[in-house]
């Protein structure tokens, strides 16, 4: 049930409604489920998935709070994340290793056929993988109990409105909400209303729409110079931001009406002065999760430069897997971690630079983001190109081949392009207000009648501007 359906604008109404409607004691049973109806909407053989991660992680949890051994805690531990990860292997990777290794063995004249899988990958199975990881990795660790309820648990896994494309949330967080009580509050459910409307604006008349100029211009690699393909990484980029940030204002707008916090993903990544700051910026409900449980557990940064370096490109190449099971996605995630290191390493030069030739601060953070937005964009070839070699061909134009005076407008119609050009300046101005205070806070100072104006605006530009060809979101893959 994707959120920019027709069948979500019918559901999440009377789910609110219902919810509202229904006994306090009732509830969580409601939301478990109108969540996995939520889920099985897109294939319903899933559903056994996620109930098995559900299961194994909730009575391993109680066993490690019963193991007085150490040595059995820490086996409980292990069960649950080979279950878990065992489960997302399967259904996300195994092919990707399978048809590497055929090709490695093939390259020695060594027979291997083992078949591969013919697997449909479930939806948002790395977002829920990551979510139960999480929470028995801290049972583990002590900085959380086990929760005794079976079915609260099960909502905290499943809850439909971050289910398939996060924000990963932390049990510490999300769980003890689902003991409170929420009675209907207005200003909070217009607040989350609100966000839900800027989510799809961002998705069907800003992702959707620059997906049109991507899709035709990757579709022909052969066919446009480079100047097409550089303006093509940085709608992607914008696209992939769009639909993603997207998402997650309508997931998070969603949860707030029914009185729920979900944690934020994005914080104005555009504005990042290196591609360091851009990853505390992007996605962070995923960098700040493996930050925590992977990042950190190697050591992070307090064992040398080295090691340091070294942690950067092992946390880096898992982002890049994480989001695919393709070696382009590998090296795109490689990419990073050396730009990461990079950045840590060039740092105190370009400070020192421009303290000596005396530029002032606010022209050096321009130098900054313009530089760490066409790094980003360029990093955008090895995730959308289809292969390697179509990610050669672009790039040689890309440095080979610009030519400016070939630039043109592919897949759009010229009025298609205007739209989306006025669409994108709504977004930087909007991204401007909130780098000073949030969005609710600014519109609170404006007169009553302009308020309203700008909801209906809102409103009337998704009806008339959006696309809606009912594309999935981009982070549904994942």
């Amino acid at each position: 049930m994707l959120f920019n359906s027709l069948k979500f604008i019918i559901f999440f109404p009377t789910v609110t409604l219902l919810y509202y409607l229904i006994p306090y004691r009732f509830r969580w049973s409601f939301l478990l489920v109108a969540s996995y109806y939520f889920y099985m909407c897109w294939d319903p053989e899933y559903i056994l998935l996620i109930t098995a991660s559900t299961f194994v992680s909730y009575i391993t949890a109680l066993l490690m709070e019963k193991c007085s051994n150490k040595s059995k805690k820490k086996l409980c531990l292990i069960v649950s994340i080979v279950v878990n990860v065992g489960i997302l292997f399967v259904f996300k990777y195994f092919n990707f290793f399978n048809d590497s290794l055929k090709s490695l063995f093939n390259y020695f004249n060594i027979f291997y056929d083992l078949p591969a899988f013919r697997l449909l990958l479930p939806v948002g199975i790395s977002f829920y993988t990551f979510q139960v990881l999480s929470y028995s990795i801290d049972v583990y660790w002590g900085k959380t109990k086990p929760e005794k309820h079976y079915g609260i648990f099960s909502l905290y896994v499943a809850f439909f409105p971050q289910l398939v494309a996060g924000p990963i949330e932390r049990s510490t967080k999300l769980l003890p909400q689902f003991f409170r009580e929420h009675k209907f509050n207005f200003q909070q459910v217009k607040s989350g209303a609100l966000l839900m409307l800027w989510g799809f604006f961002q998705k069907t008349v800003i992702a959707d729409r620059l997906a049109i100029y991507v899709s035709e211009a990757f579709s022909r690699p052969a066919e446009y110079p480079g100047s097409v393909f550089y303006v093509a990484l940085a709608f992607f980029l914008i696209q992939v931001f769009c639909d993603f940030s997207g998402y997650s204002d309508i997931a998070i707008g969603g949860a707030r009406i029914l009185g729920f916090d979900l944690m934020k993903n994005f914080r104005l990544p555009f504005f990042a002065t290196s591609v360091v700051e851009f990853w505390n910026r992007w996605h962070m409900s995923l960098t700040t999760w493996l930050r925590d449980y992977i990042y950190f557990p190697l050591g992070g940064g307090r064992k040398g430069a080295v090691r340091t370096y070294i942690n950067i490109m092992i946390l880096m190449g898992l982002v890049g897997l994480w989001h695919g099971a393709a070696w382009t996605f590998v090296l795109w995630g490689l990419f990073h971690g050396v730009m990461m290191g990079l950045s840590r390493l060039s740092s105190k030069f370009w400070a020192r630079f421009y303290k000596i030739l005396r530029v002032p601060d606010g022209i050096a953070k321009v130098i900054g983001m313009f530089i760490t937005f066409n790094i980003i964009s360029f990093s955008g070839l090895l995730f959308r190109a289809g292969n390697l070699s179509e990610s050669l061909i672009i790039m040689r134009k890309l440095f080979f081949n610009f030519n400016l005076s070939g630039l043109q407008i592919v897949g759009l119609n010229n009025y298609g392009f205007f739209i989306a050009i006025c669409a994108l300046l709504i977004l930087f101005f909007v991204h401007l207000i909130q780098r000073k205070q949030s969005m609710g806070k600014f519109l609170s100072k404006l007169p009553r009648g302009v308020r309203w104006a700008l909801y209906y605006a809102l409103i009337f530009s998704i009806m008339i501007f959006g696309e809606f060809n009912l594309t999935p979101f981009v982070y549904f893959q994942f």
